[in-house]
């Protein structure tokens, strides 16, 4: 919050050091300064324009937007020099107020996309944050913001944007305050976070492998000569046509039940699944049959969800920190490290999967001609604290493999 404020209009008192002043205080900015900048629910510090108050001021503790009057409107708590602003701003007083509980009243609100399995997995976050910390589930909100990816149904995510199609909406929200923590499916995210923004937990991961989904075939290689898979995934694309040229690539965008739909009304003969998602979504699908990681690697960070927040946000990370899965986190550091080196996007068929075995960390690595006509692939194993080194170190010796236009169709 950078914004010089030149006037207030507080209570009878007059002055942020008499107890008149908590309450709503009305900052007189231009409109177009009510913005982004001033959403920050927690720890937001105003002091008094005088060189001579000791740092004396107050703390905001909830932000509403004002844009039709032209005001911004907080709610504070006087704070009497910089080391009480301080304290404050982590949410602790010489009283020993704490940093505020979610409660029914007044949740702390999670961001999620609508579809089943993002509610799902919001869901799934919810209930884990109420058994940490004894809280019923009503002190954690579940909000539903519509994404571009969810709303452009008809045509292929390399199309529209890639990385971030499912994630841009949601960290608006999360920056503008309305939401205070992001729940994603990490392979949905951005390598680069934007600034201000930081994962601040990631849950358990489930089953990372693809399903190979048909009514009428147990395996890819049993389809017969030219048939019909569908999938919107490049990655997918590109290790089906690796493995089987002869077979015709149709898109298949949507949530399961969507993809589902369309099996069943015939538009291909067989299609992938993330085994995570039907996990989490409880439902049985018996055409589903998993496929071995040696035979087909997944996509970086699949199975996993990451919690995002504003970094600045300590009320969250102290909430969200007993729901940290270290194992997960460090393994997708390294899968997210060889994505961002790749410059890995929803347009780039890149796969990788980092695992713990015996105490080290076992990472494969694999790009793929998006035509399915040649592919790298690499293998490290190592300590767990060179997880970042691994996957940047991986993804170097397959660029210098692949070379200059690799990816280019």
């Amino acid at each position: 919050f950078n914004t010089e404020v030149n006037f207030f209009r507080v209570g009878a008192g007059g002055d942020f050091r008499h107890d008149a002043a908590i309450g709503t205080v009305q900052l007189l900015l231009p409109r177009h300064d009510i913005g982004q900048d001033l959403a920050r629910p927690q720890g937001l510090a105003i002091r008094q324009p005088r060189p001579h108050d000791g740092g004396a001021g107050v703390v905001a503790t909830r932000f509403e937007r004002e844009d039709g009057d032209g005001f911004a409107h907080l709610h504070v708590v006087p704070c009497r020099d910089r080391a009480d602003c301080a304290a404050l701003r982590h949410g602790v007083t010489e009283a020993g107020m704490n940093t505020q509980t979610p409660t029914s009243e007044n949740p702390l609100r999670l961001g999620t996309r609508g579809p089943p399995l993002a509610l799902a997995q919001a869901v799934e976050t919810r209930d884990r944050l109420a058994a940490a910390h004894g809280l019923p589930p009503a002190a954690f909100a579940i909000e539903v913001i519509k994404t571009t990816g969810d709303a452009v149904q008809d045509r292929p995510l390399s199309e529209i944007g890639g990385k971030g199609l499912f994630t841009k909406e949601i960290e608006q929200a999360l920056y503008d305050g309305r939401i205070d923590i992001a729940v994603h499916s990490m392979k949905d995210v951005a390598t680069v976070l934007p600034e201000g923004m930081e994962m601040i937990a990631h849950l358990p991961r489930e089953d990372v492998r693809d399903a190979f989904i048909s009514a009428d075939f147990a395996a890819l290689d049993d389809l017969p000569q030219g048939a019909v898979l569908g999938t919107s995934s490049l990655r997918r694309r590109a290790q089906a046509l690796a493995r089987r040229p002869d077979l015709q690539l149709v898109e298949f965008r949507g949530n399961v039940q969507t993809r589902m739909k369309k099996l069943a009304d015939g538009v291909a003969s067989a299609t992938f699944l993330a085994c995570a998602g039907l996990n989490r979504l409880g439902g049985e699908i018996p055409e589903a049959k998993p496929i071995s990681e040696d035979v087909m690697l997944p996509a970086v960070a699949q199975g996993a969800i990451g919690i995002e927040a504003r970094s600045d946000d300590e009320r969250a990370r102290a909430l969200l920190a007993p729901l940290d899965d270290e194992a997960t986190t460090i393994r997708l550091t390294a899968e997210r490290a060889f994505l961002r080196a790749l410059d890995g996007s929803c347009r780039t068929p890149i796969a990788g999967l980092a695992e713990i075995v015996e105490g080290n960390l076992r990472f494969r690595g694999e790009i793929i001609r998006p035509d399915g006509s040649e592919t790298h692939a690499t293998a490290r194993t190592g300590a767990l604290s060179d997880a970042e080194a691994m996957g940047l170190d991986a993804a170097e010796e397959l660029k210098a493999r692949g070379g200059p236009g690799f990816f280019a169709w």
